[in-house]
């Protein structure tokens, strides 16, 4: 097992990791900007190295310098938690050629989940269920263009090649309109990834955004920890994430987690991931696999007992996965709400000084945040300050405590979306369960009118 970690992140994440090392007995080295210098977990590391300035590309996308820092501090493996170079391919070379290890997949699956329509190649000769589309890249000719648009079916939606974000995409929904909505999408995904390559695929009008997580090691070894729902989002940014998905059934969950399990048998995947799906209709749709931890691992592992973080980092050491599939039970249902540093309806973010905080507490309350009272939230990096996870025996409990737990905390200095999550956890729609990943634009478009 390794003796020093370092931890190429920030924020919440970063604290998680640590936590996660102090447990296994490991010593951490964090990295940081200089606006971080007085976060949490720099204060609790047994190192820390300044890597730059506040702006990200000088700091936490700054690869010398977290190589550097690596070096300095003897840390023998690099945890990238998620977002900034966390599925960086470059990056998770320059770590193994440099000698230390990195905490995540081999460059070579990072590069081939990172390219949609090489993902989606790999995912149908592994038997996952893909959206219906133009087999890998669209052509140049624009009469074959017509002919997969009729196959396929209108609506279709126009994707980059390597995009991500729910930037590069265009819906295009009559054939009068594919060619030049093709040639638009190009031109940006060309600006935009430095890559012009784009694919078709159906664009389904209603679907839920439905996930698989999955473990897996570098001996052929791999599981599914079930499903989570992630569809109550804005802006291709999730909001409230819950596991396991309501109305899955059993025989749903287990026909689509052991095809993703079987995918990672067949490319060689090493580590944490998580395949993303568009589910309607009773059926899923493949969309992309992250090759990361998420956000939304804790609601997981309140419901598997599974800590992913740590088995990231066994994983990653060369260990073989301690439990099979059989030993994988999911126990209750667990909810997480981000809490982000921003108008709750307005959606400006709203950085500056913490004056009070006082985090939820109770039975199967969880928080995961760097934050404290006298704390200054950066304008430099995402607004996300926290997560507050509720776990029951059943998702009305899960809901219950959820409720409660945001009726006790108090976040002043600045402003949180606090009272959005209130607002949704008394919706109709989003108690009943199962809403589509357009439900919470719709509300507040609703809201505002």
């Amino acid at each position: 097992m390794f003796e020093k970690i370092l931890i190429a992140n920030r924020g919440e994440i970063a604290l998680r990791i640590q936590r996660a090392c102090r447990e296994m007995g490991i010593k951490t080295v964090v990295v940081h900007s200089e606006v971080d210098r007085e976060a949490k977990y720099v204060k609790l590391a047994d190192e820390s190295v300044c890597i730059g300035p506040a702006p990200s590309p000088q700091s936490y996308l700054n690869i010398p310098a977290i190589i550097a820092a690596a070096e300095v501090t003897d840390a023998q493996a690099i945890h990238p938690g998620y977002g900034f170079l966390s599925e960086n391919a470059d990056f998770a070379e320059r770590v193994e050629q440099s000698g230390f290890v990195f905490i995540g997949p081999r460059p070579e699956s990072i590069r081939l989940m990172g390219d949609k329509v090489s993902a989606k190649d790999a995912m149908k000769a592994s038997g996952v269920p893909c959206v219906p589309g133009s087999d890998g890249a669209l052509p140049d000719d624009n009469e074959e263009m017509l002919k997969i648009g009729r196959r396929v079916g209108y609506p279709v939606i126009i994707k980059a090649a390597g995009g991500g974000g729910g930037r590069g995409m265009r819906v295009v929904r009559q054939e009068e309109d594919l060619i030049r909505s093709v040639e638009m999408t190009r031109t940006e995904a060309g600006a935009a990834f430095g890559n012009p390559t784009v694919y078709m695929e159906k664009f389904l009008e209603n679907p839920r955004h439905i996930e698989i997580q999955v473990l897996a090691d570098e001996y052929g070894n791999a599981v599914f920890l079930g499903e989570r729902d992630c569809s109550m989002q804005r802006r291709h940014q999730k909001v409230i994430e819950e596991a396991p998905a309501p109305g899955i059934t059993d025989k749903q969950r287990k026909r689509v987690g052991e095809a993703c399990a079987e995918a990672c048998r067949r490319i060689g995947y090493r580590g944490a991931g998580t395949f993303e799906f568009l589910f309607e209709n009773g059926e899923f749709y493949f969309i992309e696999m992250n090759t990361r931890v998420q956000v939304e691992h804790p609601v997981t592992e309140q419901i598997t007992g599974i800590d992913i973080v740590q088995e990231q980092i066994r994983i990653a050491a060369g260990e073989k996965l301690r439990f099979s599939q059989k030993d994988i039970v999911l126990k209750g249902h667990a909810m997480e709400c981000r809490i982000n540093a921003e108008d709750p309806f307005k959606f400006i973010p709203s950085p500056g000084k913490i004056t009070t905080y006082h985090p939820p507490g109770g039975p199967g309350i969880r928080v995961d945040s760097h934050i404290y009272q006298g704390y200054t939230v950066p304008p430099n990096y995402d607004s996300m300050v926290g997560k507050v996870i509720a776990t029951g025996d059943t998702r009305e409990q899960a809901m219950a405590r959820m409720r409660i737990a945001l009726s006790e905390m108090a976040v002043e200095g600045i402003k949180t979306n606090i009272p959005l999550h209130q607002m949704l956890f008394t919706d109709k729609g989003f108690v009943k369960g199962g809403t589509s990943i357009h439900y919470l634009e719709h509300l507040l478009a609703e809201a505002k009118g």
